[in-house]
């Protein structure tokens, strides 16, 4: 016999059963060993019953000898790859496998995060993860095992290499690479000829190489063998193909499917499950569901998200165009509901909507995510909804999807409304409740003992979220009997007032303390510190600052096998609003206040620090803000992907913040609302939350009296009132926080926020005020020695002279700039004054001189790569080329500024097309659209996107000084934004903003 190898070791299940370790394969026995090794490898880190393993491994007729044959397998295994490695536990035997050493392992892991990769729209990182996790198969998985056990688990092991082969492929479809994955695709397809999914995707596949006809051939070979060997019709996925492919419609980006994860153990609900699927059609054949809105209301515990994910997972196939789901929190004590806003955004993320195409405004939104559900079949899952009001803006608005909702509330106006059907679930039957425990214990634990499990149920009020908890601590302690805990759960009483009843029935309290009390000190001392997160969720890092060690994620990983969290997504933690509640209970009965005190200090100290390292990697060219240095043991790495980071943790920062004010950590409120409002250079409005949030910040700094903060704060609430349009309250704010700055003597950012006051001024037709500004920006960044701040500001004041009427001087300001940013190599920031002298050029009626202008300024945006200030140049410049007579140059120019806007996604390109549609010269005067533009002037009131100034009072999208007093919002080269040293061009607030520094413009 060989010797016992040292860790670690490496177990393969997925092919030829197999064992290897430091020194190299370890030698197995014969099938019946291999067996007893797969079947504990299946259930790594539970307890596999002796009868279950009997079965497993023998069928259903083992011989009489089989405990003994077991043991002395088990012994020999033991030999082999470590005798602590297999334990008995009665009543059975356990494997113990750390992370990494079981390919069935990593291959679910692979998998799901890349399912949450293609939600994300991130195909690419998904089609790579995928042929990872499909590389560990070294052919049919349980090879050498024994029949019985091969035809138990094979079944399930093979479909999900089958699943995710079909996600692979999707992802590679999705990547634009059909032409590489093709011949493989008719490969599995012709091995697996009843899985509707693959032949749909080879259908794709081989319609995407331009061989439709070989497509369509496929389907009807598909549909003749499902007729002739089973007697149905082809689905709806097969069916929706053919359709796409005969009318040649356009192939769309990825399908969402952002469904949670079943429940394995789903019980009972029979009959309000048949409730649902009689609103849809009964063949499941694509048609109209009866009713497009189902309300599932019910109590704390009832178990509505568990009843609405399962049944949404029996009917996915039915919406072949995707799965929509979001929890928006309506009932989380740790964090505000999610408005309507921030759900539809993710929505529209994960229909992969670029972000420069999603408007501004929340009903512009709305109005996107409901034309793009139009004429599909999608399942949408609206889970823990506050109220109506919360919901309705995330229903689509044409019929075909179906929106499933689950409230505690019973939502009664939607069903008066809306039409919705209701469905209210209750507590669990006796029935129901003793098969949750019989999916979980096995029906034969259950049956032993009726009597106590009849008082469980009572004592669980046979409430679903407790039965839950009970049958975990009876599955992890297989020893107790069932009489025994249910006398265990008598005893144990205490916490959760609030869902106290008059008796034993309405308890949940002493449910929770059994997974509680059950778990290591350090765990626990976790547990009850997670009570002081704000949520909706914790990270690795922030838990671990939280609790103050550095080695966090085992003591996660023993909560998460406690079911007392929830790995929501991979890193990301969070547990029910129950729990929640209980472990605030606890730390304020075991922890000292000095002890909450400082764990929450680490944890927004984390959130501080974490934000501003991100915030720099967003604006590297920011000027940083100076901050104490964070307490002992606290996580303060920057973030890898300061993008993702913020994407993820938003939620959590705006709720750190109000965490932060409510508990007197003030400097944490303030800092961290800075720390956000600097996330508008890279999503706008999405990132930054709600006024209140800065309200929030600016009282903190009242409390506080710190100049500095006030300074900061006024800004910042500056920044999400500008987003917002606000214009006359952010310049309130500006000058509030300019008043401060000068107490300060801060040069930088007096510079700073006089760039932003230009842009409002501009924007409320103050343009003399705005010529005001921009000079003292100019004063102050040349006295802070910031060269090209100083040429940012000289192009403002040339842009505002320009607005003032006053081209000529605006010409000689915006050459002194174009001067200095040549000499320092700024390409943008030359680009934008390049941009003005060829709009004050185009006002003088220059056109020549105009169109030359605009021209450099082209060179300069493409050299550079700010491809989106390059589509808007090119619009002035067809607009100077038209004015000029030359329609076929205005023509060039345009088309390729709407080649560049729909490379971006941009939704921009409306007026683009509406000139490309029907511009004409007549008399010496460019017409478009009906309105005659002399000299870069529309004497006719419109709205041009491309310039000249507006008699009627219009507000030019594109530029153009406005007689009328009307703000061009997409108009010259105007640099000024709230950082320090910007350039911006006169775009959009969002671009104002955004575009923060010159560097920034691309």
């Amino acid at each position: 016999m060989p010797e016992t190898p040292s860790r670690p070791v490496r177990y393969r299940l997925l092919g030829p059963i197999e064992v290897s370790g430091p020194d190299g394969p370890v030698r197995l026995g014969g099938p019946k060993q291999r067996s007893v090794l797969a079947a504990l490898l299946l259930a790594a880190g539970r307890v596999v019953p002796d009868e279950q393993l009997f079965s497993l491994v023998w069928g259903a007729a083992p011989p009489a000898t089989v405990r003994g044959q077991v043991q002395v397998y088990v012994s020999e295994l033991r030999k082999l790859i470590g005798a602590d490695v297999i334990s008995r536990r009665a009543p059975g035997y356990v494997i113990e496998v750390g992370p990494g050493e079981l390919d069935l392992h990593e291959f679910d892991d692979a998998v799901a995060r890349a399912r949450d990769d293609l939600d994300a729209g991130r195909v690419g990182e998904a089609a790579r993860r995928l042929r990872a996790a499909l590389d560990l198969w070294q052919g049919p998985a349980l090879g050498g095992v024994t029949q019985s056990l091969l035809d138990r688990e094979g079944p399930a092991l093979a479909e999900k290499r089958l699943s995710a082969l079909e996600d692979y492929f999707d992802a590679e479809l999705a990547a634009g690479r059909h032409r590489a994955v093709v011949t493989e695709l008719r490969q599995e397809a012709e091995a697996n000829p009843f899985r509707e999914r693959l032949q749909a995707l080879l259908m794709l596949a081989l319609h995407k190489c331009g061989r439709t006809p070989e497509a369509l051939e496929v389907y009807t070979a598909v549909r003749s063998r499902l007729i002739e060997e089973l007697g149905v019709e082809p689905g709806p996925l097969l069916r929706d193909t053919q359709v796409r492919l005969l009318r040649d419609e356009p192939e769309e980006g990825p399908v969402p499917r952002q469904l949670p994860g079943d429940v394995p153990q789903f019980a009972g609900r029979m009959r309000d499950l048949a409730r649902l699927d009689a609103l849809l059609p009964l063949d499941g054949s694509g048609g109209r569901p009866s009713v497009s809105v189902a309300v599932v209301s019910g109590g704390a515990g009832v178990g509505k998200s568990a009843f609405a994910v399962h049944w949404a997972h029996r009917v996915r196939e039915r919406f072949p165009d995707g799965q929509l789901y979001v929890n928006l929190r309506g009932f989380d004590p740790g964090a505000c509901a999610m408005s309507a806003a921030e759900a539809v955004r993710r929505f529209l993320d994960a229909l992969a909507v670029p972000a420069q195409r999603i408007p501004v405004s929340v009903e512009a939104q709305v109005s996107l995510y409901r034309s793009l559900l139009a004429d599909k079949r999608v399942l949408v899952v609206l889970d823990n909804a506050r109220d109506a009001g919360q919901v309705r803006p995330l229903l689509p608005g044409a019929p075909g999807s179906f929106t499933l909702v689950t409230s505690r509330n019973q939502l009664s106006s939607l069903v008066a409304v809306e039409g919705a059907a209701p469905v209210s679930l209750d507590l669990l039957s006796d029935a129901d409740a003793r098969e949750l425990l019989a999916r979980r214990l096995g029906a034969d634990r259950v049956a032993a003992e009726p009597e106590a499990v009849a008082a469980i149920n009572t004592l669980c009020a046979r409430l679903p979220l407790a039965l839950a908890i009970v049958a975990a601590r009876a599955a992890t302690n297989p020893g107790f009997t069932l009489a025994e805990l249910a006398a265990e759960l008598r005893a144990a009483r205490g916490g959760l007032d609030a869902f106290e009843g008059d008796d034993a029935t309405s308890d949940v309290r002493a449910v929770f303390s059994w997974s509680y009390h059950a778990i290591s000190p350090d765990a626990a001392r976790l547990f009850r510190f997670l009570g002081l997160h704000p949520g909706p969720h914790v990270t690795v890092a922030a838990a671990a600052s939280l609790l103050g060690v550095a080695r966090v994620r085992p003591l996660l990983a023993e909560l998460t096998r406690a079911h007392l969290v929830t790995e929501r997504a991979p890193g990301r933690y969070a547990f029910h609003d129950l729990l929640r509640a209980y472990a605030i209970e606890l730390t304020h009965e075991e922890d000292s206040e000095a002890e909450r005190t400082a764990a929450v200090r680490r944890m927004l100290d984390h959130y501080v620090h974490t934000a501003h390292a991100g915030a720099a990697g967003l604006s590297p060219q920011r000027e940083p803000l100076v901050l104490d240095p964070p307490a002992p043991d606290v996580v303060a790495d920057p973030p890898a992907d300061a993008g993702a980071w913020f994407a993820a943790e938003h939620p959590v920062l705006l709720a750190a913040i109000d965490r932060a004010a409510a508990t007197g950590f003030d400097t944490h409120a303030w800092q961290l609302a800075c720390a956000l409002s600097h996330t508008f250079v890279r999503q706008g409005r999405h990132w930054l939350g709600e006024p209140r949030t800065y309200q929030v910040a600016l009282e903190a700094a009242t409390r506080l009296g710190d100049p500095v903060a006030l300074a900061h704060s006024h800004r910042g609430l500056a920044v999400i009132l500008t987003a917002l349009g606000r214009d006359v309250e952010a310049r309130e704010q500006l000058d509030r926080a300019l008043d401060l700055f000068e107490e300060l003597g801060d040069l930088g950012y007096q510079a700073d926020v006089r760039q932003g006051l230009t842009w409002v001024c501009d924007r409320l037709g103050d343009y003399a005020e705005e010529f005001h500004h921009a000079r003292r920006a100019l004063e102050l960044f040349q006295a802070a020695g910031n060269r090209s701040g100083a040429a940012s500001a000289l192009n403002n004041m040339g842009w505002s002279c320009a607005r003032l009427g006053d081209h000529e001087q605006a010409l000689a300001y915006c050459k002194e700039s174009i001067a200095v940013q040549a000499e320092l190599g700024n390409l943008v920031g030359e680009a934008n004054a390049w941009d003005s002298v060829g709009y004050a050029q185009q006002s003088l009626g220059n056109l020549d001189e105009a169109v030359r202008c605009y021209e450099v300024a082209v060179g300069l945006y493409r050299r550079h790569g700010s491809r989106y200030y390059e589509s808007r140049t090119l619009n002035r410049l067809g607009d100077a080329h038209l004015t000029r007579g030359d329609g076929a140059a205005a023509r060039r120019a345009w088309q390729a500024a709407l080649d560049l806007l729909e490379e971006l996604g941009s939704p921009d390109g409306g007026q683009i097309r509406a000139k490309l549609g029907g511009a004409a010269v007549v008399g010496g005067a460019a017409v478009v659209g009906g309105a005659a533009v002399v000299g870069g002037a529309s004497s006719g009131g419109g709205v041009p996107s491309g310039g000249g100034a507006s008699s009627g009072g219009g507000v030019p999208s594109g530029g153009g000084a406005s007689s009328g007093g009307g703000a061009p919002s997409g108009g010259g080269a105007r640099e000024g934004a709230a950082v320090v040293g910007g350039a911006r061009g006169g775009g959009p607030p969002e671009d104002a903003l955004d575009d923060a520094t010159s560097e920034q413009r691309s």
